[in-house]
Formats: C-alpha cells, structure tokens, sequence
C-alpha cells in the first residue's frame, strides 16, 4: 500500500512539473501567433543599449532593465508603485499574458519573470531562446514604437519569499536554516580564479563562492540555440549536483541577472521551491566577517 502510495505521489508530481514547464515557456512560434491578440503583451527585456531600438518584436513594448526594472539609487528592485505606473502605461492589465524576450539568452527576461512573480502577476511567460532565436529564425522585426491605451494595474500581493536576502543565505551557511546553495557562475569565479567575467567590472574585493554552494552553470541549463533544456533534462542536470527539489534553493551570480535565469528553470519549470538571492556575490563578497570558499587561493584583491 506504502509502495502504491509513493507511487502515485511520484506521478502527480511530475505531472506537476509537466504543467509547469508547459505554462512557463512559450515558443517563438506561439508569439508570431499571437502578435495581434488584445490578451497578450509582448515585452522586450535587453541590456544593450539601443537593441530594441534597431529592431524588436512588432508590437512589443520595452523594459529597460537599468532603470525600469531596478532602483539604481537604491540598489534594489523596482518598487510596487513604480511597477504599477510601468504595467499601468504599458497597457497591461492584471489578467493579461504577459511574454518576456531579451537578448543574453533571456538573462534579463528572467528577471523581468522574477519581478512579474514577485509582484504577483499570475500569467508570465519566456519567449523560449530570446531574441537570437527570433533573429535567427529570420521572423519580422519592427523599429517603429508601439503605443498602448493605458490601463490600471494594481499589486496586490508581493511575493518577498522570492527573494533571498544576505541574512537567508547566512541562515543556510550556518545550518540554522535547510536549504541549498546554487552558485550559477562560472566555474573560474566559482573557484576564485577570477571574481567577473573577462570584460566585466569587478564589483566584489574578494573571489570564490558561498560555502556549501554548488556550481551549475547557466549556461548548462540551455541548449546550444538558447532554448532550455527539457524539464527531464534538467531535473537530473540539477539532481547529479544534490539540487532535488527536496530543500529550499537560493540561486546566485554576481549581480543577481545570470541567476534569475536558472530561478526559472528551477522554479517555474521544475516547480521547485527557489529564492534569488539577487545581492550575489557583488553583496556576500563585500560583506564583513562573512565566509568565503575560495579553493584558488587568491581570496581578496587589495583593491
């Protein structure tokens, strides 16, 4: 009877985990088919600088995430009132599908998806492969701006159980807390052999990694057009690293983008419970009187 009963258990989860990675991810197909639908806002989330300008989805809108998404004085998220004003401008109501695309394999998309769920908004999709597939598949491009019949959009939840702070990820490096520790950088700045990647600025005094953190790669989570894997892949990619869904997970990277991305691999498609810590390694590796692995020996800069 125990046995029948696991089971069972077993199969509703992954029926789950199905549901989930089938409602979280649409196709670029699937956003040429609803290019003209009132119901669907298509949303374009790129870091560089003028992208969207030279050519973008017809119809999308834009979110630039230096200044729409965060608060750069304050080093934090949008807060809930600006992101009303934004969705409210943008047309978007709280019962519209919203689709997120950008370029950097939708590192930044995954984030716009992270503020999305963290301030509740029920109906949020990646564009699977971003903008290169798109480009790639040779689809139409527009430059002209979209404009939108402005719409009242309220917040009314936030999700902050999302979000990881310096003070969770401590609880789990001390064992006061459960939980898992993925550390999604590269493995020559999860080891301490740099502390950004070649032509970034460092932005920690210190290399290496959270103690206890894993290292999976984002860029393992994705096929080679840029589209993720599939949710059986990724559940044993994660699973021969400890990740199992069976503790809660905090993802991390240097400034909290690249981890966004594998937050919504493990929470919107395998339906994990996961938190971004999007302070990363630019806040733990600052912090005072906090530990650090670093098996490269290099630990603080002296800058």
């Amino acid at each position: 009877m125990l046995h029948k009963t696991m089971t069972l258990l077993t199969g509703l989860l992954l029926m789950a985990s199905v549901a989930v990675a089938q409602d979280a991810v649409v196709s670029t197909q699937w956003v040429a088919d609803n290019l003209n639908s009132s119901d669907v806002r298509i949303i374009e989330v790129s870091v560089e600088p003028g992208q969207f300008e030279r050519g973008h989805i017809p119809g999308a809108a834009n979110l630039r995430w230096h200044t729409d998404l965060v608060n750069p004085i304050q080093r934090d998220i949008v807060s809930a009132d600006n992101f009303e004003e934004l969705m409210s401008s943008l047309g978007v109501t709280n019962e519209t599908t919203v689709v997120l695309y950008g370029d950097n394999n939708n590192w930044f998309a995954a984030w716009g998806a992270w503020i999305f769920n963290i301030y509740g908004h029920e109906n949020v999709k990646l564009m699977d492969g971003g903008r290169n597939k798109w480009v790639a598949e040779r689809r139409p491009q527009s430059t002209r701006p979209a404009s939108f019949q402005a719409a009242s959009y309220q917040v009314d939840e936030v999700n902050d159980h999302l979000r990881a702070r310096l003070s969770d990820v401590l609880s789990v490096v001390n064992e006061e807390e459960d939980g898992a520790l993925v550390d999604i950088r590269s493995n020559a700045e999860y080891t301490g052999q740099v502390i950004a990647p070649q032509g970034v600025q460092e932005l920690a005094i210190r290399a290496g990694h959270i103690p206890g953190a894993v290292n999976i790669p984002w860029g393992e989570v994705v096929q080679e057009d840029g589209t993720f894997k599939s949710a059986d892949e990724l559940r044993e990619l994660y699973a021969a690293k400890g990740i199992d869904g069976s503790s809660p997970i905090i993802t991390y990277c240097r400034i909290g983008e690249r981890s966004s991305h594998s937050w919504f691999a493990l929470s919107q498609i395998l339906g994990y419970e996961v938190k971004n810590y999007d302070g990363s390694w630019t806040e733990y590796g600052n912090s005072v009187g906090v530990p650090i692995d670093n098996p490269s020996g290099t630990v603080w800069t002296g800058k």
